[in-house]
């Protein structure tokens, strides 16, 4: 059983010192991992005419960090359940500020993105540990508060990138975008010590119990890595021209990859996945609903940045002033979304959010070709972060809930999992379309893939049972 932190109560306005000091660390190593993910849009014209990339390849700085975020972050959750979540978060934080590093020192298209993919195997190890500590670290009623701040603080990273992206990149260099994160993990590296240290992680202190590599199921982890890999670009290529016979391939191949995956998962002793984990109630909604939510606004927010700094040619700096109620929108939602969830339950709010998402998603279908539409842009900031922030929330909760104790850590990196590979495959499929028409054309296009992309999440809401609550340590069961 996992050893809960002295001092841990059941009431967040009574939690002790340390542990509001923990809860921060956690959310802000989210806050981090989200954040790399749409900081670098901004910073990515500047990027490619420096390095020369190739303009069909510039998308790649941002999906190689999520196609292996998503590949590997079921093993990262995997492995802070069988290792203890404290030692996968630290592990996870020297990993990631290392290649934080290495991705500020690139001199060349081809370091950059390896750079970038090593983030990801960093991120992968420290967003699920993240997760899991902070469900070890909060008890009972508090619980569902703090899960609003960590969605808060996870949507706010996805929506801030957008504006900390333009004013690093205009005034102190694209590099320092990743840059800062060294100094960040650093801190958070010094403070994980108020996490608490599971029963499974101390035993660990003592002896290397055997098997443990075996129970990580790394080949399972190396094939559903590949596979959303290939999955990746084989939408990329084929969204550029549909008779792309690369393209095609690698979906091919990215289909055999994940049927294998699959066909070994069933075989296996200790899977990746386990079985119990995918039949328990609002898992599959979850994650449904968490990659809709990510393929449907990164998309369509990376056309609004190209159409400001390309179509309109404002400065990165001025351009990302514009970016502020996106943010503020995602955080109000965010902190909104627990009182919803209790008040008309998870798949109201799920359906809601998408809502919002979709009609914010379809003002910018709106955007003129000349003049700056600040109204028009407020107005869909204001609808796309509120929808976003409320539906992360409800989404997290029907992901994690109802997840038995020793299965929440691969809980978390499944539901995150999905997640990055929403934005993976939702940048794949919209940016290559949007490349080959005129520009605001293009942007247009890609507003309505993203606005689709969110319908889908809705209908996949309806997936959620109406009724959902915490299991006892039994294989919880459906109740709705």
């Amino acid at each position: 059983m996992v050893s809960a932190m002295p001092g841990t109560v059941t009431s967040m306005s009574r939690l002790t010192g340390n542990t509001r000091i923990g809860l921060a660390v956690l959310c802000t190593a989210q806050f981090v991992v989200v954040l790399d993910v749409t900081i670098v849009a901004t910073a990515m014209p500047k990027i490619g005419a420096d390095l020369g990339f190739a303009a069909a390849d510039l998308s790649w700085v941002i999906t190689a960090y999520t196609v292996v975020l998503a590949g590997l972050l079921i093993l990262g959750g995997r492995a802070a359940d069988l290792v203890g979540a404290r030692r996968i978060f630290r592990a996870g934080l020297v990993t990631f500020s290392v290649a934080s590093l290495a991705c500020a020192l690139a001199w060349s298209p081809t370091v950059l993105i390896t750079a970038r993919g090593a983030q990801g195997v960093g991120a992968a190890l420290l967003s699920p540990a993240a997760l899991a500590a902070l469900n070890e670290l909060v008890q009972s009623d508090a619980r569902r508060r703090a899960l609003g701040w960590w969605t808060a603080a996870a949507a706010g990273g996805g929506a801030s990138g957008w504006v900390l992206g333009g004013l690093i990149t205009e005034y102190a260099g694209w590099r320092w975008v990743f840059a800062v994160n060294a100094p960040i993990g650093l801190a958070a590296l010094l403070l994980s010590h108020l996490l608490p240290l599971s029963a499974v992680s101390a035993r660990l202190g003592v002896r290397r119990p055997r098997g443990l590599v075996a129970s990580l199921d790394l080949g399972g982890a190396v094939l559903v890595t590949v596979g959303i890999a290939l999955g990746a670009l084989g939408l990329s290529l084929i969204s550029e021209g549909a008779g792309s016979w690369a393209g095609w391939v690698a979906v091919g191949l990215s289909s055999a990859a994940l049927a294998w995956f699959v066909r070994l998962e069933r075989r296996a002793r200790q899977p990746l996945v386990p079985g119990s984990l995918l039949r328990a109630p609002g898992v599959l909604g979850g994650n449904l609903t968490a990659a809709a939510l990510t393929g449907s606004t990164t998309p369509a927010m990376l056309m609004v940045v190209l159409y400001v700094q390309d179509t309109l040619e404002l400065p990165p700096a001025r351009g990302a002033l514009l970016f502020p109620a996106f943010n503020v929108a995602v955080i109000c939602g965010s902190l909104l979304g627990p009182i919803g969830v209790v008040r008309w339950e998870i798949r109201p709010m799920l359906v809601g959010g998408f809502a919002a998402v979709v009609s914010g998603t379809g003002l910018l279908l709106m955007l003129p070709e000349e003049a700056l539409p600040r109204a028009l842009l407020l107005s869909a900031f204001a609808l796309m972060g509120v929808g976003l922030g409320v539906a992360s929330v409800a989404s997290t909760t029907a992901g994690l809930i109802a997840v038995v104790k020793a299965e929440r850590g691969v809980a978390a990196g499944l539901l995150n999992s999905t997640a990055q590979l929403g934005t993976a495959l939702g940048l794949a499929l919209v940016s290559p379309l949007a490349a080959t028409a005129a520009p605001m054309t293009g942007y247009r296009i890609g507003f309505v893939v993203a606005a689709l992309i969110g319908v889908a999440g809705a209908a996949s809401a309806l997936t959620v049972p109406r009724h959902l609550a915490e299991p006892t340590d039994q294989p919880p069961q459906p109740t709705g």
